[in-house]
């Protein structure tokens, strides 16, 4: 079992997706998307801010690991397609890549990730299309906006700037048997960001 930490820059709801009964992350951390595999815990930290920097915003256990085109055929995952004029949830749904069928090419639905006017970010998805797949989980418990503070002076273990670290297995097991203890699985709070309801722009 691998331990990945990194931080959530900016807690829309979007990357991770908490929504529908799965957490899922379809975009950005392309490195820990490609490399993660099933089994393995994703811990996502909130910035380094005053009273409540570097605290849990999530943690997800790898249940499947698929492609693009799987989650985006997926009924399943249906859900977590993107509709713009639509709540908060559908807004930012994460389910936003294919590859066309006629040349290969990729195709970026209007998103959270697409420009505006819902013209492709060629940027966005240069990055996101790097990491090749969705990691979805069922086991996972997601704070959003009342980040938690990680316990047992192993905040510095989880800790992390830019990009993301591997966590020590034997510091990860605590704090998933102190989770396990002291909450039930799931979604817990609504994400941070959405407080501030304003499309990111690029």
């Amino acid at each position: 079992m691998k331990c990945y930490s990194y931080v959530v820059t900016r807690d829309f709801g979007f990357a991770p997706n908490p929504f529908y009964g799965y957490c899922t992350l379809a975009t950005c951390k392309p490195r820990i998307r490609k490399k993660a595999e099933i089994g393995d815990w994703i811990f996502g930290i909130s910035p380094k801010i005053k009273n409540n920097g570097n605290h849990l915003v999530y943690a997800m256990r790898v249940s499947r690991k698929i492609t693009y085109n799987e989650y985006w055929e997926c009924e399943e995952f249906k859900p977590k397609k993107p509709v713009m004029n639509g709540s908060l949830k559908q807004m930012y749904g994460d389910n936003i890549y294919f590859k066309n069928q006629n040349d290969g090419s990729w195709v970026q639905a209007n998103s959270h990730h697409s420009f505006q006017d819902g013209l492709i970010n060629k940027k966005n998805l240069s990055r996101d299309t790097k990491g090749q797949y969705v990691l979805i989980a069922e086991e996972f418990y997601y704070f959003g906006g009342d980040t938690v503070e990680i316990p047992f002076c192993l905040k510095n273990e989880f800790s992390i700037g830019i990009g993301h670290k591997i966590v020590k297995e034997k510091s990860a097991i605590k704090v998933i048997e102190w989770l396990k203890e002291n909450y039930e699985l799931g979604y817990h709070s609504d994400p941070k960001l959405f407080k501030n309801f304003e499309r990111y722009k690029g």
